[in-house]
């Protein structure tokens, strides 16, 4: 992988008094990244042909996160290609691929059949429609390899980020983000839809005679009120006592049958 040097990482102050472990290795117990791509990496060979559907501009080279956290993110540290596609032409800037492509949304993707071993989609599912839903849950499985796997971590639509999304207008998520999480950049925050990010819609999408589903629930840091040491608390608390089926964010590991 090459691009700008990356920023070290800096735990704010909430972070480090309600996870002192970040210390050691920098990540908490509780770390949706390192919950997803550990189960990613787990998935990869040598031999490995990945898609990074939805790859953006690979904000995560140069961002403040532990190197850790890098490592497990960085797919070609293992995979033999790493292709990325987007709608936003800002992919073809990211330097984590091998090759990019730039797509029109509900298109058919520009890869031939069985053509990777797996497709991981980041925080993307959110932000396809309801139209095109079926059409991107069809495309995944044609140039997914018989056995592949196809790895998604997503809002969950019924979750407190989910339903809290989905109160604040599209068009107000930028200044709502800015103040929740500074220094994101305006340009990557996108209209959310939540046509995929349910069981049932997953489960319909991704049928079982077609696909072996797993999908499960995670409460990872409560990042998304801020850095108030009060809000963290509470907002944690409210994760502890959630039912599974209503926790923040939807894992999502479904494979290809051969």
């Amino acid at each position: 992988m090459t691009g700008r040097e990356p920023s070290p990482f800096r735990p704010h102050r909430t972070l480090q008094r309600m996870y002192p472990e970040v210390a050691a290795g920098g990540y908490t117990r509780y770390d949706g990244f390192v919950e997803f791509y550990q189960r990613v990496n787990a998935l990869l060979t040598p031999d490995s042909e990945v898609l990074d559907f939805g790859a953006g501009r690979g904000n995560w080279t140069d961002i403040g996160i532990s190197d850790y956290h890098r490592r497990l993110r960085d797919l070609q540290r293992i995979a033999k290609k790493v292709d990325g596609i987007d709608v936003d032409p800002v992919v073809l800037e990211n330097p984590s691929l091998d090759d990019a492509k730039v797509m029109q949304p509900g298109e058919p993707l520009p890869y031939a059949d069985s053509s990777y071993d797996l497709i991981v989609a980041d925080h993307v599912l959110e932000h396809v429609s309801a139209a095109d839903a079926p059409g991107v849950s069809s495309e995944l499985l044609r140039v997914l390899k018989p056995g592949g796997w196809f790895a998604a971590r997503t809002p969950n639509k019924w979750g407190i980020i989910g339903m809290g999304a989905r109160a604040v207008p599209n068009d107000l998520h930028v200044r709502v983000l800015d103040r929740l999480q500074p220094g994101r950049l305006a340009e990557d925050v996108f209209p959310v839809q939540y046509a995929m990010n349910t069981r049932r819609d997953l489960k319909r999408l991704f049928s079982s005679d077609l696909w072996n589903v797993s999908i499960y629930g995670h409460a990872s840091e409560p990042q998304y009120v801020g850095r108030s040491e009060a809000a963290w608390r509470v907002a944690s608390f409210v994760d502890r006592i959630t039912p599974p089926r209503a926790l923040p964010t939807l894992m999502i590991f479904v494979q290809k049958k051969p």
